[in-house]
């Protein structure tokens, strides 16, 4: 599948969304936006109203990632309001297939998202009910983390399951992505990249995505 990155705002400026928007396209496929609620994971960013405000000043398709509890009720809204992409975490999911079907009745991608500790393998079966895995390569909350090699073997796993089921299912990985590790990832089978700080930290973030594109497809298998 094609290489895809996805610049995450959560290292943006908050306050210029739109401008910082803009500097990362044409270069993105997708905008990565981390709503958190400061219950699932210790942090709190935004919500609904700023993604549905991001949507007007935007072509970018947002790529919005779900680190709330209750994900069964407040899901579909995201992806109700326009959102390209929603993804929820399969802990804090009480009826996972229900939400990713009514994701997708919305219109959107549905992702689900494994932490570093949770394993691949017990949600094979949910493998055709959603568009996309998302596996995190650090512990969710905050941005400018440390990439877990850890979690390459996982990353290694998943792309096996998605490949013996013959699954056009993305594989996305989110945290500390940087030009000294998205080699290391793209190798083991992720095709989908959440960049923050390598991306947003960068004097030119639009270049940066390049940077990051091509090293990911120089290192991923045929």
């Amino acid at each position: 599948m094609a290489i895809q990155i996805s610049p995450s705002i959560l290292n943006a400026d908050f306050a210029h969304l739109a401008d910082e928007a803009a500097a990362v396209s044409p270069a993105a496929d997708w905008l990565h936006v981390d709503v958190m609620d400061g219950h699932f994971v210790p942090n709190l960013t935004l919500g609904l109203p700023i993604v549905e405000s991001l949507l007007k000043a935007t072509s970018t398709p947002l790529d919005c990632h779900l680190m709330i509890d209750d994900p069964d009720r407040w899901a579909p809204a995201y992806a109700e309001a326009g959102a390209g992409s929603v993804t929820i975490h399969a802990k804090a999911a009480g009826a996972p297939v229900r939400t990713l079907r009514e994701i997708r009745r919305h219109g959107s991608r549905a992702g689900l998202a494994l932490n570093p500790a949770e394993p691949v393998d017990p949600y094979e079966d949910l493998i055709g009910e959603m568009d996309m895995l998302l596996l995190m390569t650090v512990e969710p909350g905050f941005g400018g983390q440390k990439f877990l090699d850890l979690v390459l073997p996982k990353i290694r796993r998943a792309r096996e399951l998605l490949d013996s089921r013959e699954a056009s299912v993305w594989l996305q990985i989110d945290g500390g992505v940087s030009t000294e590790t998205i080699e290391r990832a793209a190798e083991a089978g992720a095709d989908v990249f959440v960049a923050g700080s390598a991306v947003y930290g960068a004097q030119d973030p639009a270049k940066a995505v390049e940077s990051l594109r091509d090293l990911a497809v120089a290192a991923a298998k045929p």
